[in-house]
């Protein structure tokens, strides 16, 4: 991934300043699809961006997105819980991943096809991922890794414009397991082209490679590896 390059990207939420990363190929032209990615509650971290190269390595302009606002960086995970308590479920959540939806289109960089964007996140990240589609964002597709399927969000019946894919730990004990049928229920009453894949022997963070949680939040190499197949073969249909 050496000609893999990533920079910090500003822009402005509600008058307050947010800082994500901007991930891209040297060579950048002509415009590529590109990725709005909602890290964990960790929020827009080095490891993150780490994360992003190994995406934008497959011919993306990826953003991971900044859900907490310029220098508001937790240092262990009681920070992050509070962090992300006051954006979950709040019109912030949304609000925040449709600014750096368009920050990602409307930077020059890295120029972007504009009509070929997705969303995807991890934990957290696939909560805020799912609530863009939900809000009626026009993306063509949003993908979760791990997150929580639950949603507060008053949307109307048909705003759904994404195809949409929930890569989930079969063992998870942080996804409660109600929430699976809840969300297919959910998607069909709504005719939104939808997947959810349930990965045996997998629990939350699976993509993790700093999980070590047994049994709560742990990587898992392999089913990472399907997981990723999955969704780069839902962005070759998409894009």
């Amino acid at each position: 991934m050496s000609n893999i390059q990533s920079s910090f990207l500003s822009y402005t939420v509600d008058n307050e300043t947010f800082e994500g990363y901007l991930v891209y190929q040297a060579d950048n032209n002509p415009a590529k699809p590109g990725i709005v990615i909602a890290p964990n509650w960790m929020g827009a971290t080095a490891d993150a961006a780490e994360q992003a190269k190994a995406i934008a390595a497959h011919g993306y302009v990826v953003l991971v997105a900044d859900l907490y606002g310029q220098g508001q960086r937790p240092t262990n995970g009681e920070e992050a819980g509070a962090m992300m308590m006051a954006v979950k479920d709040t019109p912030a959540e949304v609000a925040r991943m449709q600014a750096a939806l368009s920050a990602l289109r409307t930077q020059t960089t890295a120029p972007v096809n504009a009509d070929k964007v997705a969303a995807i996140g991890f934990c957290f990240g696939g909560h805020c991922a799912l609530e863009l589609a939900r809000s009626g964002a026009d993306i063509k597709a949003a993908a979760s890794f791990h997150g929580t399927l639950d949603t507060q969000g008053a949307y109307d019946s048909h705003t759904i414009q994404a195809s949409l894919l929930v890569l989930d730990g079969a063992a998870d004990p942080l996804v409660p397991r109600e929430q699976l049928a809840a969300f297919a229920n959910e998607m069909n009453s709504k005719g939104v082209d939808w997947q959810l894949v349930s990965f045996a022997g997998a629990v939350h963070s699976f993509t993790d490679p700093k999980a070590d949680n047994a049994g709560v939040s742990q990587y898992h190499p392999e089913v990472t590896q399907r997981a990723f197949k999955r969704l780069y073969q839902l962005l070759d249909e998409v894009f």
